[in-house]
């Protein structure tokens, strides 16, 4: 007790020692218009200081503050196989701009069913959260697929009972096909597809093998990059040729209809690295979803990746691509210009719907092969 209170006296003597000592430095000051020389600060004293931070530190994070708390209190907590995987694999940085969505995917009972959220994995995906992280649960699937499945990629139909239903509008294909053939669900209607010139800016696969052939080039492998159901990667199989399809669902079941045709559904959107190796591909055909919407920016990385998995010789394809005619002239030309490749074809011609007439837009076909060297 007696050695409290001395301690307690000699810091009060301290402090007022202190403040006596603060007030005569302040009226000298004021008396004197000449600034004073700035004086050493003893050793003890800046031991006293860090001591004191050191403490104040301490306090504020074993006691924060109320806001800090309530702040701590409302943020939702992180799921616990998020942080597990985190320990294993890192996940894409666009994955930490959106927490939110994140959480929420990864939010589910291990070893258990998964949720039906698709819906929610493509919208991460086109955030830039790709690839994403993987779960411990089991992919649901339908509860009374078909037996056997078609060997031919244009059969009259798909099988209904092959695709859980629950997240789209249509619940069977032939819903799909009769609200717009073309979607690529009406596979009578597909079955004439990339078979049949009907202007310049088509482009028929017997034309492309002649060519290939005129060319010495073989056709082997080749992507199709925003495929939709996969209809020319279908056509390229009845050649003997393996095309992989990148496509997203986006409210309709595309890639379970190219899964269903015997063909390879990637599903990737559009800003991703093509899963694909260095030049060992004969063709990426470019399809409809690959257009002007896209930034330029993202479109120069998209066909420079499409450059990095062609082979020496191999053929990109541009399909029907539309953009602005002054756009097409001054942005998109040179942009696919400096790629350096031979134009086989380049054709060009309006886009005559009511949206290409109000905006002057143009189509662009293009078959560029790739030089052998660079």
């Amino acid at each position: 007790m007696g050695v409290t209170m001395g301690l307690n006296l000699l810091l009060l003597m301290a402090m007022v020692a202190t403040n006596i000592l603060s007030l005569y430095h302040l009226s000298s000051t004021l008396q004197t218009p000449k600034p004073p020389t700035p004086q050493p600060v003893p050793d003890h004293l800046l031991h006293q200081l860090h001591t004191l931070r050191a403490t104040i530190n301490h306090l504020t994070r074993d006691h924060p503050s109320p806001s800090t708390a309530t702040a701590k209190t409302t943020k939702p907590d992180i799921p616990s196989d998020l942080l597990l995987y985190s320990q294993l694999s890192p996940i894409a940085s666009s994955c930490h701009n959106h927490p939110d969505l994140v959480h929420k995917y990864m939010t589910y009972t291990p070893f258990s069913l998964c949720p039906l959220d698709s819906d929610l994995a493509e919208a991460l995906i086109l955030r830039g959260c790709h690839p994403l992280p993987r779960r411990r649960c089991f992919t649901r699937t339908p509860p009374k697929p078909t037996s056997s499945l078609p060997l031919n990629p244009f059969p009259p139909s798909l099988p209904d009972s092959n695709v859980l239903w629950d997240k789209y509008s249509c619940k069977s294909f032939s819903c799909l096909g009769g609200k717009n053939p073309n979607l690529g669900f009406d596979l009578p209607h597909e079955v004439s597809n990339f078979m049949s010139y009907k202007s310049e800016l088509d482009l028929p696969i017997p034309q492309l093998f002649q060519i290939a052939k005129a060319a010495n080039s073989v056709l082997r492998l080749g992507v199709d990059i925003g495929g939709g159901t996969g209809t020319f990667a279908a056509r390229m199989k009845l050649y003997n040729v393996t095309v992989v399809t990148t496509t997203m669902n986006l409210g309709i079941p595309n890639n379970e209809a190219v899964a269903l045709r015997g063909l390879v559904p990637i599903h990737a959107p559009l800003q991703q690295r093509l899963p694909v190796f260095d030049g060992v591909v004969d063709l990426v055909r470019c399809g409809h979803a690959v257009n002007r919407w896209i930034p330029a920016t993202a479109l120069e990385f998209l066909l420079f990746d499409a450059d990095r998995v062609l082979r020496g010789g191999g053929y990109l394809w541009l399909d029907k691509f539309f953009s602005k005619g002054v756009d097409l002239e001054k942005v998109f030309g040179p942009l696919i210009g400096k790629l350096g490749y031979r134009k086989v074809k380049w054709a060009t011609a309006n886009k005559n719907d009511s949206g290409g007439i109000k905006n002057g837009e143009v189509y662009l076909s293009a078959l560029l092969q790739k030089p052998v060297s660079k």
